[in-house]
This record gives structure tokens, sequence and C-alpha cells, in this order.
């Protein structure tokens, strides 16, 4: 082995490091930025007398939410995803009609995204037990959800309490 050949593999080595580097970089890279704008969706129950009352989505992650799919279930029974209908057929059973918002698959939630999905204006104990009850002992509502990225499957679920 001359000089020249054991110049030339070192060269070779450098340039495999450079590439294994830059590889490596890149992935890390994308990783970062997939957890930047990593939605974060939250069910919350809140009660305040006189006060908006119900169901909350809240999205308090750094980027928006893609709506896959979601799945509302009263007292074990499917009634269906989180659309107008099948909300519709739950506030049906109701004697105080809840104001409801729904939304439909592939529907973005954006940053900083905060509404009641079912609530009663101006919440009384005495008035709307029968609300209060079914969504903390009979209603669970699974949202499944993606970044703008996609494929992350993540998960959101509002379950009775116990």
């Amino acid at each position: 082995m001359n000089a020249d050949t054991i110049t030339a593999m070192c060269a070779v080595v450098i340039a495999v490091a450079s590439l294994v580097v830059a590889l490596y970089q890149t992935h890390a890279m994308r990783q970062h930025n997939r957890h930047s704008v990593r939605p974060i969706l939250q069910l919350h129950r809140s009660w305040h007398a006189g006060g908006r009352a119900g169901i909350r989505l809240i999205n308090s992650g750094l980027g928006p939410a893609v709506i896959v799919d979601s799945t509302l279930t009263v007292d074990d029974e499917v009634i269906g995803a989180w659309n107008k209908l099948s909300v519709d057929r739950v506030r049906d059973r109701l004697s105080v009609r809840p104001s409801a918002v729904t939304f439909s698959q592939g529907e973005v939630i954006a940053i900083d995204y905060e509404q009641y999905l079912l609530s009663v204006a101006s919440y009384d104990p005495q008035n709307h037990d029968e609300v209060e009850d079914l969504i903390n002992r009979r209603l669970t509502l699974k949202i499944r959800y993606e970044s703008l990225y996609g494929g992350e499957g993540y998960t959101t679920v509002l379950r009775p309490m116990q």
C-alpha cells in the first residue's frame, strides 16, 4: 500500500461518515418538526353555576389537529360519530336540550381552539341534573386525530366518572 491508496481510503471513510451524519441530522430535524407542530386535544368537564357548563374540547398543542374519526357512546351503546345526527339522538332523550357543536371526519381543529361540544348556557345544578348525569356518568366520547403530517394516531377520550 502506498500513500495515495491510504489517502484515497481515508477520503472514502470521511465521505461515508459525513453521509451518515447528514442522514441522521435530517432524520432528527424531521422528528423535531413533527413534534413542534403536534396537536394535543383534551376533553374537559366543567360545571360553573350560572355560567356555561358541559364538555369542552381544547387544542393545547402547537399545531392544528385533523379529525380522523370519533365515537359517541351512551350507556355502553354506540350512538355513532360526534356529528349532528348522533348528538341530536342523544339530546332528544333529555328534557332540557343542551347546545352542541359537532365536527366531521377530516375537519381541522385550530391551534388554541377551545369550544364547548355539549353544554348549557346558564348552569343550574337543580334544573340541569339530567345533563350533568349524562356527561359525568353515562357518556363516552373518543376522538382520534392526527397532525398535518398524518399517521400518528393520537386519541383523546372522555370516559364516565366512577
